[in-house]
């Protein structure tokens, strides 16, 4: 039982009043009634509110969450009281989300429902554990308040962003993939893999006419070619340290994972055979490509157990794994961050030999804030001089040092494209919020081709 403030203030009005009794007596004996009266009021607000159970609580979620989307969570309301109440809802949330905001009032009518929701956007991958669901119920005369417990204690997994994929599943049954800034990709030149002969119709190729069936069945046949199938495509994700550093409250590695399963995904709906490879210092885990039906899940759980390591990657260690595990040529997308030419150059020649044996395509992480920060004065607005240095003049010799060193990591991270494309290795510079868009486009380009 909790009392609450309006009791208080009856009670703190009730005390002036008796006390003013002293000075004018009359008072006193008014003071002493409405003490009375709010005896009698709480003990008739007691009754009602412990003369049944009077409220339930029930609370629905996905049993698995998707990690950097908003995930709705649920919590209805159910009355058996023959009187309208008023409740406070607390969700005892997991302590990560460092949520104060999940307090919530609702009124019920008689025997009444409602339903409450809120969202929950994690930002790591894990488990995460809910407590109970507090109700604090009081009547309209507002002075007790009766506290309901309800929902047991739950555990909920977060995997990668599974709802990115739908959305994507969902945007391609509707061909509206554009809105999500997947661009229409020419296919160059006719596929060369055979499917089957048919029956010319209006608006067939010409060049496809096979001739030895149209002689055959006199009548124009022509040729059906499809997209070159069952090639391997493997994500292959860097877990070294330097993927630790966050955005937006997540780390790149996270970033990484959800477009790792968004383009999976993606892959075996081209019917192409989908693959993971994770390293850091070592080679680590490694799920065979394949189109089967299973397959996004063991992807999925083979994500959902992946985390940073804090030692120096070690391409030589991928190097030697793919050579063992992978024998056939495939597509490689590499997800890492390089923030230097140095670093560049230490890894280039593994990075060479995978190009000699495989397709590559390294997918790295431009520092958005860092470019914004380079682009701008040190009032944090806009360059408007034509010289740069004049634009310096204005603040001191340490912000000066400041847009230079940020200046320097900008066009390096550009000259490191360049470089990877000068030995013919596809390079992808994207922020991570574009990434998964800027990630299926690219293999979409690469495939056409």
């Amino acid at each position: 039982m909790y009392l609450r403030f309006r009791f208080y203030y009856l009670l703190i009005a009730i005390i002036l009043i008796v006390a003013l009794g002293f000075v004018m007596p009359p008072l006193f004996l008014i003071g002493r009634i409405l003490a009375l009266f709010l005896f009698v009021a709480v003990l008739a607000d007691i009754a009602l509110l412990w003369s049944r159970r009077g409220v339930d609580a029930y609370r629905t979620l996905s049993p698995r969450f998707s990690n950097g989307d908003e995930n709705p969570v649920s919590i209805r309301l159910e009355s058996t009281y023959p009187f309208a109440v008023r409740t406070e809802v607390i969700d005892e949330v997991p302590f990560v989300f460092q949520r104060r905001d999940i307090l919530f009032k609702a009124a019920l009518r008689k025997e009444g429902e409602a339903t409450i929701s809120y969202m929950l956007r994690p930002t790591e991958r894990g488990v995460y554990g809910f407590g109970h669901v507090r109700v604090f119920v009081s009547t309209i005369l507002g002075l007790v308040q009766r506290r309901f417990t309800c929902c047991q204690p739950q555990d909920v997994k977060v995997y990668p962003s599974y709802l990115m994929m739908r959305q994507y599943e969902l945007l391609a049954m509707s061909s509206n993939l554009t809105e999500m800034g997947i661009k229409r990709i020419r296919r160059v030149g006719h596929n060369t893999d055979f499917d089957q002969i048919k029956d010319y119709v209006h608006g067939d190729d010409y060049r496809t006419i096979n001739w030895r069936a149209t002689a055959r069945r006199h009548q124009l046949m022509v040729n059906v070619y499809q997209e070159e199938r069952a090639q391997q495509v493997y994500q292959v994700v860097d877990k070294g340290r330097m993927m630790q550093q966050t955005f937006q409250g997540m780390t790149l590695l996270d970033y990484a994972i959800n477009a790792s399963l968004v383009l999976s995904y993606v892959t075996i709906n081209k019917q192409d055979k989908a693959g993971l490879i994770t390293f850091s210092n070592q080679f680590e885990t490694f799920v065979q490509a394949s189109r089967q039906s299973g397959q996004m899940q063991i992807l999925q759980e083979a994500l959902y157990a992946e985390h940073t390591e804090f030692g120096e990657t070690d391409y030589s260690a991928l190097l030697a794994g793919l050579s063992r595990h992978v024998t056939h040529r495939s597509l490689l997308i590499l997800y890492t961050s390089f923030t230097s030419m140095a670093a560049l150059r230490r890894q280039l020649s593994y990075l060479r030999q995978l190009a000699v044996r495989h397709r590559l395509l390294v997918v790295f992480f431009e520092d958005e804030e860092l470019k914004q920060f380079a682009a701008s004065d040190f009032l944090g607005k806009p360059k408007k001089s034509v010289l740069p240095i004049l634009s310096r003049l204005s603040g001191t010799t340490e912000e000066a040092y400041q847009h230079v060193i940020a200046e320097k990591f900008v066009y390096e991270q550009r000259l490191i494209v360049q470089t990877l494309r000068q030995y013919g290795i596809q390079a992808l510079l994207t922020t991570p919020n574009n990434l998964s868009v800027d990630v299926i486009n690219k293999y979409l380009e690469m495939k056409s081709r």
